[in-house]
């Protein structure tokens, strides 16, 4: 309907603005990114934030939805790391990643804690640059 527009100020309303989703496992993670890439949806922004790795999309009604998978495979392993890394106390927000270099590097044998360490580090990182305002 063209008489509707996007609101430039609705991150400032109160409305319902994310939702996450757990996965089980990174593999569970990709698989569902691949699929949903197959559909024509990608996310808006993925990113290995030190506990987790995470890929955030917009739904239909521009919410942010996450969709992410605890990289220690156990919350007390990931809150110890959150409480306790100096990495992490430098870079709570981790670094953004292309999810298909780490569909490929899954496939070529990379285990899920060695992805993990190399998207935490910036081995993957998108070849545009990345805008976190767009989950707003």
């Amino acid at each position: 309907m063209p008489q509707l527009t996007q609101d430039p100020k609705r991150s400032a309303h109160t409305r319902l603005q994310y939702i996450a989703f757990e996965y089980a496992s990174l593999d569970d993670l990709l698989a569902t990114y691949v699929r949903l890439k197959e559909e024509g949806i990608l996310p808006l922004l993925a990113a290995d934030h030190g506990p987790t790795l995470s890929m955030y999309y917009a739904d239909p009604d521009g919410n942010s939805v996450e969709l992410f998978a605890d990289n220690f495979g156990d919350w007390a392993k990931s809150g110890h790391f959150m409480r306790t890394s100096p990495e992490f106390a430098d870079w709570p927000m981790g670094s953004y990643a292309d999810p298909d270099k780490l569909v490929e590097a899954r496939a070529g044998g990379a285990s899920t804690e060695e992805i993990h360490h190399r998207a935490y580090a910036g081995e993957f990182t998108p070849s545009r640059p990345v805008d976190p305002r767009v989950l707003m």
